[in-house]
């Protein structure tokens, strides 16, 4: 295996900075999955079990200057790393003044992610390394990091500003550790959370619907509400991790069962899927 990747506009380093930050924000353990086109940062918590599901993918071309990778064989041409997200997203802190970044699968004395930054100091330059440890994930554990089967929505609408939506979750969390989003196929969307003294309701109107994939959908009543009940915290840490303001959010609910949330931002997109409580 072999894997080597540089950066050297000033925008692309930039970019890649702020969804290294993300993904640290949505995951403290996370798999980088390299493939000869793409990029992909993946949390695969079982869903059934409680836990949320990631999938952000990134197109290499996009900002990479330089990108040069083996699998692990000819027919199965890709790596599977698992790394603590903080500490890549702590190495890259430094690259506001970077001249380049350079990124490569090492082995000192243990697998390492070995990124090095180079600074300009005046006149003359400085470069900082940082090995970070990751452990390379053995191909019968692959079928697990897949990207994740998508259930066709009861309901998608368009979010509304994210950092909107943040602030009055944050203030719902005081209330209550459960929320209940209701959407319907009219552009409206409810946020509610309640308690035994009090239910706060925050309602949003025209914010449209894509269009529908599934015909069953084409056949409800546009004003009926579609619901699901999702731990108010887990939804607060998708909201909180977004550092990449994205050209199209979306909420997808599926009753009862989940919440799925598509995001998009030119050349990056993010999936991140929440379970219903049981």
């Amino acid at each position: 295996m072999k894997f080597r990747a540089k950066i050297v506009d000033a925008a692309c380093l930039n970019h890649f900075t702020r969804v290294t930050h993300m993904i640290a924000k949505l995951a403290k353990i996370c798999t980088l999955r390299i493939r000869p086109a793409k990029l992909n940062f993946i949390l695969s918590d079982k869903i059934a079990s409680g836990g949320v599901r990631m999938w952000c993918e990134l197109e290499q071309e996009n900002f990479f200057s330089e990108f040069q990778m083996e699998g692990v064989s000819a027919d199965n041409n890709e790596i599977y790393l698992e790394l603590t997200s903080e500490n890549l997203s702590r190495a890259l802190r430094t690259v506001q003044n970077a001249r380049t970044l350079k990124i490569k699968l090492t082995n000192k004395y243990f697998p390492c992610l070995t990124v090095s930054v180079e600074l300009s100091v005046s006149s003359s330059s400085r470069i900082i390394t940082h090995d970070i440890p990751i452990n390379v994930i053995p191909r019968k554990l692959w079928k697990d990091l897949q990207e994740p089967l998508v259930p066709d929505p009861d309901v998608s609408i368009n979010l509304p500003l994210l950092k909107t939506m943040k602030n009055i979750v944050e203030k719902m969390k005081n209330i209550s550790s459960h929320l209940v989003i209701e959407a319907n196929l009219n552009g409206e969307l409810n946020l509610k959370t309640e308690s035994e003294l009090v239910c706060i309701t925050t309602h949003f109107k025209g914010l449209g619907n894509p269009p529908l994939a599934s015909e069953s959908c084409r056949d409800r009543c546009p004003e009926e509400m579609t619901e699901v009940h999702i731990d108010i915290k887990k939804l607060l840490q998708f909201l909180a991790g977004q550092q990449v303001n994205p050209t199209k959010a979306v909420c997808n609910v599926v009753k009862n069962r989940i919440v799925y949330f598509d995001l998009l931002h030119e050349d990056v997109s993010l999936q991140y899927f929440i379970p219903a409580l049981s």
